[in-house]
């Protein structure tokens, strides 16, 4: 699976000589949060996310006026931590971790020149690397908790996907560009993987600074500068 990634991205370079390219790194924070329903009749219950730095490699490639296409192979973090009873004395807590390979190929659409705003939109995929309980203090609640994903007998789905959509604010320095951006993510995914709760489903907030070095000069004098 990391080769297939590798691949779309080096596919995406072969088409730099056309327009505007740039490549640099991207990292910050990332939070997140989950909601399930244990079986068909009972309602949905959201539960708390945990939060954990992200970083990505970033390709950027503009080939129209004020539009292009942003690609991330991004480590990201998510998971969740239940607690059993809120109200009581002593907090029960179970804490899951999933490590993610993931890859958001995204619409970028910006104003400004050395200055912009910028919005972006697009589809995202990944690639469940590790699924992890960092924390297991209670079980056989009612209505059922959210069960185990790391455990010898556990099997979570591995694929992810969903939507990203991020704003943000990028300054030019010559060859380098500096931006500042927060991105919402919702997943369709559901590692449950074994029947044993009805449905899940996560969202997550990103917010990074990221890196970017011009590698390659439009030939477009209605590309960016």
């Amino acid at each position: 699976m990391v080769r297939v990634f590798l691949s779309g991205i080096l596919f995406l370079a072969s088409f730099a000589a056309l327009a505007q390219t740039s490549v640099g790194i991207r990292g910050g924070y990332a939070t997140s949060a989950y909601s399930y329903r244990a079986t068909p009749s009972t309602r949905t219950t959201s539960v708390d996310g945990i939060g954990k730095p992200t970083f990505a490699l970033v390709f950027e490639h503009f080939n129209a006026k004020n539009a292009g296409i942003e690609v991330n192979l991004q480590f990201l973090s998510i998971g969740f931590a239940q607690v059993e009873d809120e109200e009581a004395d002593v907090l029960l807590t179970n804490e899951t971790q999933f490590d993610y390979l993931k890859l958001p190929v995204l619409s970028s659409f910006f104003l400004g020149r050395s200055g912009r705003f910028q919005i972006k939109l697009g589809p995202h995929f990944g690639y469940l690397l590790q699924a992890k309980d960092t924390k297991r203090e209670f079980a056989d609640a009612s209505p059922p908790e959210i069960p185990t994903y790391g455990g010898a007998g556990d099997d979570p789905r591995r694929l992810m996907y969903g939507i990203t959509a991020g704003a943000g604010i990028s300054k030019l320095f010559g060859k380098s560009t500096l931006t500042g951006e927060v991105r919402f993510a919702y997943d369709f995914t559901n590692p449950e993987g074994q029947d044993r709760i009805f449905d899940m489903n996560s969202t997550n907030l990103e917010f990074t600074l990221a890196y970017l070095f011009r590698i390659r000069e439009s030939k477009n004098s209605s590309t960016p500068k």
